[in-house]
């Protein structure tokens, strides 16, 4: 195996431009885990900024990680708005009760102040943190949900496809206040340290959505977006298909896409090749299984598909691995990339071609 030559930043900066850095960068994106690190519950763990530090240094220097995940969950949005997470022993924090109980109460919706939630302060501090230690050399990845999605969490999931297909003004209203609390928060992580920002978006993905609404209804929310985060961008769908939805997504403005597990990456590394960075795409739920050979071959397989030429980032297809997936697996899956993941990658020529 050869001594890297290029740090983390550089390696992902050379693989943005569509080169072949030293090696694959390696984005393994861990919260959960930190937990079990520092022997912590899950509530306990976000509670405080320091134990994901300490965390997210250790997992770093564990597994190779060419990144920090300065997330914590979801729902912490939720809680800006005056909502709240329920914590359970072994998953993420989930939304509580809605907090828009029916459609009128947009009018009266305020965009969160920042500054008066402990628990997106307790994130920046974080971020301040990390960037200490990082300085330059490894990137920070912040999150946020995207406009177009986070109403799954402020007022359930059926509601909000009511008033999206039925209650347009309600809609468009509801998207002007979440569009300005996005934008604020994405660039208060960019100034806390965070490289780029994850743009969340499930809910636009091919999985729950028709591209056509896509393109009428969310990709004009994402690209308004998108254009006044200070910082590059990558748009996630969260296992969410996206091949039918690619010419849009390029034009949305963000640097690179997370791709599902239901994707052919072959035919996507083809099609965004020169476009958009490919993030993906190893199945985090098959992950909780995988015996160290099954790991290889994921790795293997994934960077024979989407790895030659640069423009890729191996990951998860999810954007958080699951709490169950063992230590021994990411120790596997770190292996693999160290050893097939250095370019150039010449052993991918005489693979046999996968269907």
């Amino acid at each position: 195996m050869k001594s890297p030559s290029m740090n983390s930043m550089q390696r992902v900066l050379t693989t943005l431009g569509q080169k072949e850095p030293d090696r694959v960068p390696m984005f393994l994106l861990l919260t959960l885990h930190g937990a079990k690190e520092l022997g912590l519950s899950i509530k306990s763990y976000f509670s405080k900024a320091e134990n994901v530090v300490e965390a997210q240094l250790r997992m770093q220097k564990k597994y190779q990680n060419d990144c920090f995940y300065g997330f914590h969950y979801a729902s912490l949005e939720v809680e800006a708005f005056g909502g709240e997470s329920i914590f359970v022993e072994d998953g993420p924090p989930n939304a509580g009760e809605p907090i828009i109980k029916q459609p009128s109460d947009i009018l009266s919706l305020q965009i969160p102040d920042i500054n008066q939630s402990p628990m997106l302060q307790n994130v920046l501090e974080t971020q301040r943190k990390l960037k200490a230690v990082a300085k330059d050399e490894i990137p920070i990845i912040g999150v946020v949900m995207s406009p177009f999605s986070l109403p799954v969490m402020q007022m359930g999931f059926e509601p909000y496809l009511d008033l999206l297909l039925f209650q347009p003004k309600l809609f468009q209203q509801l998207m002007k206040i979440n569009e300005a609390f996005c934008v604020a928060w994405a660039n208060a992580q960019l100034a806390a340290g965070a490289t780029a920002i994850c743009f969340f978006d499930p809910v636009s993905s091919n999985t729950i959505i028709t591209p056509e609404i896509y393109s009428l209804l969310s990709q004009p929310i994402a690209k308004r977006t998108l254009s006044q985060i200070q910082g590059p961008t990558a748009t996630h769908f969260a296992s969410g298909r996206c091949h039918k939805i690619i010419d849009p997504i390029v034009d949305s403005g963000t640097a690179i896409v997370g791709i599902s597990i239901d994707e052919n990456l072959s035919e996507l590394k083809k099609e965004l090749a020169s476009r958009l960075t490919i993030l993906g795409n190893l199945n985090g739920i098959e992950m909780r299984r995988w015996t160290d050979q099954e790991a290889e071959n994921a790795v293997k397989t994934a960077i024979s598909q989407a790895g030659p030429g640069g423009g890729f980032i191996l990951s998860d297809n999810h954007g958080e691995i699951p709490y169950q997936v063992s230590e021994d697996t990411l120790i596997a899956i770190s292996n693999a990339v160290m050893e097939w993941g250095q370019y150039p990658l010449n052993w991918v020529e005489s693979e046999p071609k996968a269907d």
